[in-house]
């Protein structure tokens, strides 16, 4: 997973194709529009089309498709069990509850895999509450940290032989962990507040404004949202 995330976060800011060209503010209405036609969605064929839709911004984006696969699956890996649920004798009921939350996390994966995270919670920031905002974009950071402390801090034990034995030794262990983790990551933001304070932070972290600058690029979002709009249109009715 730690992987997975750096690699994205990796082509996001190196890549070179028109998607990554293409305005933050644009290419998030698209996974805006996406996200709430597939949750609303009441056919298969629509599903469906957005689903096809959603790969092809995947594939025109040159992100590998490996990666894509590791990191938009994981949401089907915890819908499994609203599916079962949720089934009701027919296939038709298992691919529509599958199709939704498949369709939006490539969407999602698109827009993290084409935008650099300054240009992602730039938006952001001027939507929700500034402590909000930049909460969020702290956070997003520091995930990279904690995983990778997270995933040391679990080799250790395991070269020290800390799995072995009983449940009880194991839990202890994964509690003290955990335990390390939460310490870490207090540590961790408080000398990162202190240095924004150094080098003094005005209240807002992410004040840049070139996430809504229109290039060529983003005639590519406007034919995707045109698509959208037509699949939308046409199929919405239909079974």
């Amino acid at each position: 997973m730690i992987g997975t995330l750096a690699q994205i976060d990796y082509l996001a800011s190196n890549a070179r194709t028109p998607w990554h060209r293409a305005s933050a503010l644009g290419k998030l209405i698209v996974a805006l529009a996406i996200l709430m036609v597939a949750v609303f969605a009441p056919g298969l064929r629509l599903l469906g089309a957005l689903y096809l839709l959603a790969w092809a911004l995947v594939l025109t984006s040159r992100l590998p498709w490996r990666l894509v696969v590791a990191a938009a699956g994981y949401p089907l890996v915890f819908s499994l069990l609203f599916i079962a649920a949720e089934w009701d004798g027919t296939w038709q009921t298992s691919v529509r509850l599958g199709l939704r939350p498949l369709t939006s996390s490539l969407a999602a994966v698109w827009l993290v895999g084409t935008t650099p995270y300054p240009d992602l919670f730039a938006p952001l920031s001027r939507v929700l509450p500034r402590s909000t905002g930049d909460g969020l974009f702290l956070t997003y950071r520091a995930l990279f940290a904690l995983l990778v402390r997270t995933d040391r801090l679990w080799r250790a034990a395991r070269l020290r032989g800390g799995w072995s034995g009983p449940v009880r030794r194991r839990l202890a262990l994964t509690g003290g962990g955990l335990g390390t983790l939460v310490v870490h990551g207090f540590e961790r933001s408080h000398r990162l507040y202190s240095a924004m304070l150094l080098r003094g932070h005005s209240g807002r972290i992410c004040g840049c404004r070139h996430y809504a600058e229109w290039t060529r690029a983003d005639l590519w979002v406007a034919l995707a949202l045109t698509v959208l709009a037509a699949l939308t249109v046409w199929l919405w009715r239909m079974p």
